[in-house]
């Protein structure tokens, strides 16, 4: 956690800010290690402040060492209030009257505080803008400068990802042998949640996916109890979570044999990913990524039938930074974890994704997921 505060004040000195307020949970654990859902933080070049209710101070008071726990009662503005009390307190026991307080009178321009834009609502923001304008700070909105530092994993968190994804793949190996014609697509979503919190997932990472049939052309699809019928492609998209870090894996099955067409796309989509997974390089691009597996799709005449991104990336969010997407101008480098999950889907009929979680390591791509998939559509044992 020292090592992140001590980078996101050099992001300060850059964006040329005071301070910033940190709003977003992904964030504010990223940061000072406090998993509550509830709480801001306010960190200065100096000063690292964690404001959260009773249901948390405790809590917060062990897992942020590295911040001052501050205990907050009331709406956004009576935090804000508090936190900016806090630290003009503070600054002033390191500097009566010093010409640098950051809350202190001075000369323009005013000091600049930075809030977190993609998180904090425009409704809360207007509560703020007069506190802000009656203490002469300047807001500021920001984007993107925590999620940048967390596209790259340390070796912890790319340990927790492992976890995560080994739970995954043998709650979808369990499945396999469960999994049988007649049985809801809530039933076989269920299995797979009930195997994964009883083998050391803290939680599924986001609402499973079984699609079966005309569902399966739906990508995000939600289990119903349609029952799987033999013949017919099932979509399984799922994911678990080890200490607050995501996996996500999906996979396409059928029992029986499928029609031509489905075989088909099958071997378009397994093409498609292969090739994206044996292209991708640490340097390129985002858009540069994706249209490896798009040029593939393409060329088999379903451009149009593919309209998700390639893949996304994965952490402490199940979707974050960096973006395998036509018009990504994002850069990838070692140490990024992401997703690789081209798809084909053709309304009334069916459809096909293939998604594995990777990591980039010496420039390459590492697959994570071990999940067996076959060369060909049609056997439930894959």
């Amino acid at each position: 956690m020292a090592d992140r505060l001590q980078s996101i004040r050099q992001i300060l000195v850059d964006q040329q800010l005071e301070a910033l307020l940190i709003s977003q949970p992904e964030n504010l654990r990223y940061l000072s290690g406090f998993t509550g859902r509830e709480g801001y933080l306010l960190i200065t070049a100096e000063r690292a402040v964690l404001a959260t209710d009773s249901r948390y101070v405790e809590q917060a008071s062990w897992q942020a060492p590295l911040f001052e726990v501050v205990l907050v009662v009331g709406e956004p503005e009576q935090t804000f209030e508090l936190l900016l009390d806090r630290l003009f307190l503070a600054e002033k026991e390191d500097a009566e009257h010093s010409e640098t307080m950051l809350l202190g009178p001075g000369s323009a321009p005013l000091p600049r505080l930075g809030f977190e834009a993609d998180s904090l609502s425009f409704a809360t923001y207007r509560r703020l803008e007069p506190i802000a304008e009656r203490r002469s700070l300047d807001l500021v909105p920001t984007s993107g400068l925590v999620e940048e530092l967390r596209m790259v994993k340390d070796d912890g968190e790319l340990r927790e990802i492992e976890k995560a994804v080994a739970v995954t793949d043998e709650a979808y190996a369990h499945l396999l042998n469960v999994l049988r014609p007649g049985m809801t697509e809530k039933e076989a979503a269920w299995e797979i949640e009930k195997y994964e919190r009883e083998h050391g997932a803290e939680a599924v990472a986001f609402d499973i996916i079984v699609a079966s049939g005309p569902q399966a052309a739906l990508p995000h699809a939600e289990p119903s109890d349609k029952p799987i019928v033999q013949g017919e492609t099932i979509v399984i998209d799922m994911g678990a979570r080890a200490n607050g870090y995501n996996s996500d894996l999906t996979r396409t099955i059928c029992l029986g044999t499928p029609p031509d067409e489905l075989r088909r796309i099958y071997e378009v989509v397994l093409n498609a990913q292969e090739a994206a997974l044996a292209g991708i390089q640490a340097g390129m691009t985002g858009a540069a990524a994706d249209a490896l597996a798009r040029q593939v799709i393409e060329s088999a005449g379903y451009g149009e039938a593919f309209g998700h991104s390639l893949g996304h990336g994965l952490g402490l969010a199940v979707h974050e930074m960096p973006g395998l997407r036509r018009q990504s101008a994002q850069i990838l480098r070692d140490g990024m974890v992401f997703t690789v999950e081209p798809g084909i889907y053709l309304p009334g009929r069916g459809g096909v994704r293939i998604e594995d979680t990777v990591v980039l390591e010496n420039g390459r791509v590492r697959v994570l997921s071990k999940a067996a998939k076959s060369r060909e559509l049609g056997s439930k044992r894959r």
